[in-house]
């Protein structure tokens, strides 16, 4: 069968533009096996990364008909399923294009220094604090060895932090890639620095309350490492050490909580108030709300009454019990 690759070409000082390449594939071939065959046989100059072909090095990240995904892993077949049919006499496209939040170097190859860069600052090693024990190994159980098998399992492909909306409106957003990691290290029996480590990714534009949950870093992680899971998992241990007063992102979980495990849902004339303005204490939060309850006002719609809703024993009950089962799993 024939398919037409559009690939987007770019190299310094000149505008990215998509270049045709028609081959005859079969439904086995990888996206990466169609690449080398579009260099080795039509254009040699056309630049991409690979190394391992097997899903294990990361190196061939890219975007492929519009999602961060491994050249090597993704094959023809599967991206038929996902791409509308071609019409008329045309052959099916795979549009391919570099990774995004990172700066072009050529083609499909892209500067990874500042993905680099955002995973040292969080530490991503055992504190050196803990290997002062010459008289023996860390040794592990193998039930906390299990604890670091799923983000043990990241390769640093890249295709999170790729698809990340935070790192791409907020540049001081470490990613996906390095918060995954931060979660090993907290859960690692070896290391000692975990309440370090839990107030240095208590950053509201940092570090985990950065994170806009947008769930595409769980959606692309070809290792399902599930980066998402493992942010939400450090914002639970942070909750479990803060009070209201810590900060804005902290309070506006344990508020959103409450109302919801009080009234069943939230109420909204409490909840700008007790988060925005840390229960009338914060005046400059307040006056930063004021604008919007007075068109809420003028136009009729601020909430004056509250309904509780349906079934708030029920919601009470069910928030109990995954409190009480998150507890047991610390």
């Amino acid at each position: 069968m024939k398919v037409t690759f559009k690939i987007l070409r770019q190299k310094p000082n000149f505008s990215p533009k998509f270049q045709n390449y028609t081959l005859d594939v079969s439904p086995t071939n990888t996206i990466l096996e169609c690449l080398n065959q579009i260099k080795w046989e039509l254009d040699g100059s056309l630049t991409f990364r690979k190394n391992c072909r097997n899903t294990i090095c990361g190196s061939c990240t890219m975007k492929i008909n519009g999602r961060s995904a491994l050249a090597c892993k993704e094959n023809i077949a599967g991206e038929l399923k996902n791409i509308d049919p071609p019409q008329g006499e045309n052959f099916p496209e795979m549009i391919i294009s570099p990774l995004n939040n990172l700066p072009v170097i050529k083609d499909l190859v892209v500067d990874m220094t500042k993905f680099w860069q955002d995973l040292e600052t969080i530490e991503p090693y055992i504190s050196t604090n803990s290997r002062n024990i010459p008289e023996k190994e860390f040794l592990q159980t193998p039930e906390q060895r299990k604890l670091l098998e799923q983000t043990g399992n990241c390769i640093m492909c890249g295709a999170c932090y790729s698809e990340c909306n935070a790192k791409e409106v907020n540049s001081n957003f470490v990613g996906p890639h390095a918060l995954a990691k931060s979660y090993r290290l907290v859960t690692d029996s070896r290391d000692n620095d975990t309440e370090n480590r839990l107030e240095k990714y208590d950053n509201q534009d940092s570090g985990v309350w950065g994170c806009t949950r947008c769930y595409l870093c769980n959606e692309v992680c070809p290792m399902d490492v599930a980066p998402l899971d493992q942010i939400s998992k450090i914002k639970n241990a942070i909750l479990e050490t803060k009070d209201l007063n810590s900060s804005r992102p902290i309070r506006h979980r344990k508020v959103l909580i409450d109302l919801v495990k009080n009234d069943g849902w939230i109420d909204e004339r409490k909840f700008g108030v007790m988060v925005v303005g840390n229960y009338f204490r914060d005046v400059r939060g307040l006056l930063s709300i004021a604008p919007l309850g007075l068109r809420l006002l003028s136009s009729g719609k601020f909430p004056f009454h509250f309904q509780p809703s349906e079934g708030v024993k029920e919601v009470r009950s069910l928030i109990s019990a995954v409190q009480l089962e998150n507890h047991k799993l610390r």
